[in-house]
């Protein structure tokens, strides 16, 4: 069932017991996060038990505080999300499809995130697990139910370095996607493509050059290469 504004009119919306004003969107199978606009300002969603692919496409939403979107389909976030949600600071994504390390880099730019679930996807298996989300996510004080600790924090820049000079680990891992967000996708249902198509050389030689970078500004650059290819040497200079 898509969210039309005819289900986001019917949905409810109550105080729950913190005193939010919370949307109820429970288990309606709905396959793409869209319309929110039409539900006016919300303190928490829940999104719960949909199927949902991608954590994407919200207006911005200043109030919202938390979003519930465990058991659904979600192997991918948009990178610019944070900057829709800026006040987000409970995220619930446990039973979801995330996969890669590097697929939860979006979540760093939630600067007032605090509590963080992944339980139950497949990326929770990954060796640094822990380590890396709380790396990445230094606002997380709870991260699958357990409260972040200063030893693990400790470990973590042991492992992964800082922000301003990450280890070769960090690199590497962040060199290495499940899937790239793609605006492309029709989240919507739209057809309109954006992809760019690179050959396999170009790949592997991108590749090897994010796991050599030395600063998060070279991997987020050629990261970005990746997705759209080569700079014009104009763009490049610029930068």
């Amino acid at each position: 069932m898509r969210l039309t504004t005819e289900l986001l009119q019917a949905a409810p919306s109550y105080l729950n017991p913190l005193n939010d004003r919370e949307l109820d969107l429970r288990g309606h199978k709905i396959p793409a996060i869209e319309n929110l606009g039409v539900a006016g300002p919300q303190d928490a969603i829940d999104l719960t038990d949909n199927d949902i692919q991608a954590l994407a496409n919200f207006p911005l939403s200043e109030r919202l505080k938390t979003l519930l979107l465990a058991r659904n389909r979600i192997s991918t976030i948009q990178p610019t999300l944070a900057s829709t949600l800026p006040n987000l600071t409970v995220l619930a994504l446990a039973a979801n499809n995330l996969s890669e390390l590097s697929d939860l880099d979006p979540l760093a730019r939630f600067t007032r995130l605090t509590h963080l679930s992944l339980l139950d996807n497949p990326v929770t298996r990954k060796e640094n697990y822990r380590y890396w989300v709380i790396w990445r996510c230094p606002s997380v004080r709870f991260l699958d139910y357990r409260k972040v600790k200063d030893v693990e924090r400790v470990g973590a820049g042991r492992l992964f370095g800082s922000a301003s000079e990450p280890s070769a680990l960090a690199a590497r891992i962040m060199g290495i996607k499940s899937k790239t967000f793609d605006v492309s996708e029709p989240l919507n249902g739209g057809q309109k493509e954006y992809t760019v198509r690179l050959s396999a050389a170009e790949r592997k030689s991108i590749e090897a050059r994010i796991r050599a970078a030395k600063s998060l500004e070279e991997v987020a650059r050629l990261e970005r290469e990746l997705r759209e290819g080569p700079q014009s040497s104009g763009d490049a200079m610029e930068e």
